[in-house]
């Protein structure tokens, strides 16, 4: 699923939560839940994707992760909400 891709992960349903891009969604989810990416998300288990985006370029993907980083918490949980309102963890409808 090499694509550009803004993502929202989050330590359990309405936990911590972080935003990421990347230009391959699989491969970036696995090495934050395989505890492989140094920082935020190995320290807080944040390892479950609850929200994605798919851009049609890296350049889209980084500015709408800009302003999603700027958002304060409750848009934050509406977005997540609106497509995924259990939070469920969507990492395995990625690879099948």
């Amino acid at each position: 699923m090499k694509q550009p891709a803004v993502y929202l992960l989050a330590s359990r349903y309405r936990g911590t939560l972080y935003v990421g891009v990347t230009s391959d969604l699989v491969q970036r989810v696995w090495q934050h839940r395989q505890g492989l990416v140094e920082g935020f998300t190995q320290r807080y288990g944040v390892h479950a994707l609850v929200w994605f985006e798919l851009h049609a370029t890296m350049l889209d993907a980084i500015t709408r992760e800009k302003h999603i980083k700027e958002w304060k918490r409750a848009w934050k949980v509406r977005l997540i909400e609106a497509a995924n309102p259990r939070w469920l963890d969507l990492y395995d409808t990625l690879l099948g």
